[in-house]
């Protein structure tokens, strides 16, 4: 029993970054735009979190300056992709670049450090051990899965992702709803990695999110682009792991020193995932293509 509890205390530890980066990816592609960038705007959330935190002592305001660097890197993906019609695919690899070199620069010019911020105040553990972001991480799936199937808002999402013209022709501004969904991608992206640096570690390491961003997209794939799917993804990558990190510890109390080989564990289900789960997935058919409000 104590084994079981553990493990779903660890799974509700490693599982609500996921989430959230992947619900802004659903909540991105559901609207037509692909988003690639959530790496950086993950890694955009956890280093502001962590240095705002730091400088003003609260991790209320942390949390807050994650989300709005969330949306600010969010932001420039919209500009790019919406404005200028820029490759979608090309922008958010852009974004994961710019925001890897960025926040190591800002890290040592601000704390001197190219490896880990000073600590920072973490969220304060609210209920059964687990801060507000974890509950956030389990009730939003269920919120945006009512929105998209039972408002007129996740109607309209829907329609400018499958089919934008006819959207257009009933009053809908597609550009507009476009770059509302990929800024809110930015702050579920940001909140995310808010996480890890405020919620988890409790510091900002040049290294996050190490790679969650993309299982995020991954889990977003396997899915099926839906809140309810991508969050059952994200908990299946978490729970890989949580067996990972056990697994580790055992063969290190065993003395074999194994640990490099299952730290790619999370990663290559992944990759499993994607190469022979992904094959009867169906994007929102305009999910990549650029809306041009003066074509036919």
């Amino acid at each position: 029993m104590n084994a079981a509890l553990d493990a779903l205390h660890a799974l509700l530890e490693f599982a609500p970054p996921l989430v959230l980066a992947a619900l802004g990816g659903v909540l991105s592609e559901k609207s037509g735009v692909v988003n690639l960038g959530l790496e950086g705007m993950m890694r955009f959330g956890a280093f502001f979190a962590a240095a705002v935190a730091i400088w003003t002592g609260s991790p209320s305001l942390g949390l807050l300056a994650g989300a709005l660097a969330g949306a600010l890197a969010a932001s420039l993906h919209a500009l790019f992709v919406l404005r200028f019609r820029a490759d979608q695919v090309v922008s958010g690899i852009a974004l994961n670049l710019v925001a890897l070199s960025l926040m190591a620069f800002l890290l040592e010019s601000l704390f001197g450090s190219a490896g880990v911020s000073p600590p920072a105040p973490q969220l304060p553990r609210i209920f059964f051990g687990h801060s507000a972001l974890t509950w956030l991480a389990l009730v939003l799936p269920f919120a945006m899965h009512w929105m998209f199937t039972r408002t007129s808002l996740g109607l309209r999402i829907r329609a400018v992702g499958e089919h934008p013209k006819a959207a257009a022709t009933s009053g809908v501004r597609v550009l507009r709803l476009r770059a509302l969904c990929v800024l809110g991608s930015g702050v579920l992206a940001g909140l995310g990695g808010a996480t890890l640096s405020i919620g988890i570690l409790g510091q900002f390491d040049v290294r996050m999110p190490a790679g969650q961003g993309f299982m995020a997209l991954a889990a977003m794939i396997f899915g099926r682009w839906t809140p309810l799917g991508a969050a059952g993804a994200c908990a299946f990558f978490a729970l890989a792991e949580v067996l990972q990190r056990a697994l580790s510890l055992s063969l290190h109390a065993a003395d074999l020193h194994l640990e490099g080989i299952f730290l790619a564990l999370p990663y290559l289900l992944t990759l499993l995932l994607l190469a022979f789960g992904s094959a009867k997935t169906r994007a929102p058919a305009a999910d990549g293509v650029p809306y041009d409000p003066e074509g036919r």
